[in-house]
């Protein structure tokens, strides 16, 4: 028990960390087998550990913890970090993660790490629990240019809908480092629709239509379950009415 207490504080850490708390490779391999043995840690993968709750036997951190730990670039993205903003209500046994580097999917504590590559450095966080995140700007934007493929158009929106307030200097930030003008175009329409609740400018919606080019394209890869119209404005063949899909589905998106 002599370096536990050390590693409980820890709570997740690589081979290297550890081996650092004990000061020697040879006490550190022993160290840990005979610790994973006792219960007192568990392997999440190769190379990756979390201190066990002693009295529970289950890891003493949670999956976002371990998400930030599972490479040097790693953070919790997409749908996962809707639901770490608690802008999901359901109970999810998968986390996606971005990184820089990239690895295999696996499964701990009956959830899923799934990895999905990194598409910007920027409008990453470290939050005061140790979670590495992206902001809420960079969340949706990626929630934006990945619907259909992380999660789907309905979801997407609700999240949206719950958000009080965006802060338009990132967004145009991010929509820059993207530099896709799809992205834009899907922005400009899906916010547009919020524009007051999320307080952002007509200056924003201007920029992000100056910057959507000529193509014109369809909103949603799910654009087969859904009455749509052309929207001359974005370029986009969209639902007739996208608020229905927020407040109550698809069953009612053409009303």
């Amino acid at each position: 028990m002599k370096y536990y207490e050390q590693l409980l504080s820890m709570g997740c850490f690589t081979w290297e960390e550890l081996r650092e708390v004990v000061g020697n490779e040879s006490t550190a391999h022993t160290l840990t087998y005979r610790y994973l043995k006792q219960g007192y840690i568990s392997r999440v993968r190769r190379g990756l550990y979390v201190a066990n709750d002693l009295l529970t036997k289950a890891s003493s951190v949670n999956k976002y913890r371990i998400a930030s730990k599972i490479s040097p670039t790693s953070y919790v993205s997409h749908h996962s970090a809707f639901e770490y903003y608690g802008l999901q209500n359901q109970v999810s046994y998968f986390v996606n993660v971005s990184s820089e580097t990239p690895f295999a999917n696996f499964d701990f504590e009956s959830t899923t790490y799934s990895y999905i590559s990194s598409r910007l450095s920027q409008g990453v966080i470290k939050q005061i629990d140790g979670v590495q995140v992206t902001d809420i700007e960079r969340t949706i934007l990626d929630g934006i240019n990945d619907f259909g493929k992380v999660m789907g158009l309905e979801e997407l929106l609700r999240c949206i809908s719950l958000i009080p307030s965006l802060d338009e200097r990132r967004l145009l930030e991010y929509l820059s480092d993207y530099g896709k003008q799809v992205l834009y175009q899907k922005t400009g329409y899906i916010l547009e629709h919020l524009k007051t609740e999320l307080r952002l400018s007509d200056r924003f919606f201007e920029i992000c239509e100056a910057t959507i080019g000529e193509s014109k394209r369809y909103l949603s890869s799910e654009k087969l379950l859904m009455d749509t119209k052309y929207n001359e404005t974005w370029r986009l063949v969209v639902p007739k009415n996208l608020m229905a899909i927020i407040e109550g589905g698809y069953q009612d998106a053409s009303i």
